[in-house]
């Protein structure tokens, strides 16, 4: 690392992952291959979701907002990402580094915050059926979506504001983006009150929501376990377990990275682990909500049917 004589540095160098050789484009190529299909994944749900009334319900509303989060969460990080595999070490601007700091622990925060709403959804439709329209009306929807995005980045702003403040004598951040733990290794000063602050914010929001997340399905399986039939109990956990799969990619990875063991930081697994969220569970997201869901299937074939028959017309 080198050594700055002054405490506020005009840029960071990221160092990304030590690739040489003809593996650097390989990976170059995989990584860009994989955020295009995310891209267009993510797109492709969110078009059909409005394109189609037979998917106008709550359920589908918020696999939309999911889409539309992932969009911007997935490009928070992996141009930096392209650029390290592509050139190696990059430079950064300071102003950008935090920027990108803030943006994606608030798309991280939001994403935490919308899965437990998901969970609540999910919740409604199985556990009160009868009353489920009234309580998940589209103003309630848009509402719920809101407050989301509004606690997301609102809570990112602690940990945020709190690195951009320390003092830094080191500039070479050990990532491919600007994250707490690699940005607080270069500070001049004790981060250990800083660690400790992140943990209790990231960790009491993590947690808070996988317990409301777990709570929900455990009131689901309670249900689900008194259904009459067992096509109708088939049917019921269907609907839940793309969203579970979801949780356990999302909570699990975020889980070892800020509130697991410092030894997996310290050995640079975290970079690996990281890609899970940041890179992985965008570009699944798409392909567990469509793989195996009937609705999208005949959604998909509706609307390839209204543009067969447009085209004919014309």
């Amino acid at each position: 690392m080198d050594y700055v004589n002054h405490t506020w540095t005009q840029e960071f160098i990221l160092s990304g992952f030590t690739t040489t050789g003809a593996l650097r484009p390989l990976a170059f190529l995989g990584v860009l291959c994989t955020y295009l299909l995310t891209l267009t994944g993510n797109l492709f749900i969110i078009i059909l979701v409005h394109a189609d009334s037979g998917l106008s319900t709550p359920m589908y509303f918020f696999i939309s907002v999911l889409s539309f989060l992932d969009l911007w969460y997935v490009s928070t990080t992996v141009p930096t990402l392209l650029q390290t595999l592509l050139h190696g070490c990059s430079q950064i601007s300071s102003v950008m580094c935090f920027f990108q700091l803030y943006v994606f622990h608030s798309l991280g925060m939001t994403e935490c915050y919308l899965l437990g709403v998901m969970a609540l959804d999910r919740y409604l439709a199985i556990c009160c059926p009868l009353r489920y329209h009234a309580l998940m009306s589209r103003q309630v929807q848009l509402w719920l979506a809101g407050v989301t995005w509004v606690i997301g980045f609102s809570a990112a702003l602690v940990p945020a504001s709190l690195t951009a403040t320390l003092p830094f004598c080191f500039k070479k951040v050990t990532h491919y983006f600007c994250d707490l733990a690699p940005l607080m290794q270069l500070s001049c000063v004790d981060t250990s009150w800083h660690s400790h602050i992140y943990i209790v914010v990231i960790g009491i929001i993590n947690t808070c929501n996988l317990i409301l997340i777990l709570g929900f399905y455990g009131a689901i399986l309670k249900a689900v376990l008194k259904l009459p039939s067992a096509a109708s109990r088939a049917k019921a956990f269907s609907t839940c377990s793309s969203h579970m799969t979801v949780v356990t990619l999302f909570f699990g990875s975020a889980f070892i990275v800020y509130v697991g063991p410092p030894e997996i930081r310290a050995e640079g697994r975290d970079k690996l682990i990281a890609l899970v969220y940041t890179l992985f569970t965008p570009f699944f997201n798409p392909i567990i909500y469509t793989l195996r869901n009937k609705e999208i299937k005949e959604a998909v074939g509706r609307v390839f049917q209204r543009i067969r028959t447009k085209w004919k017309r014309s």
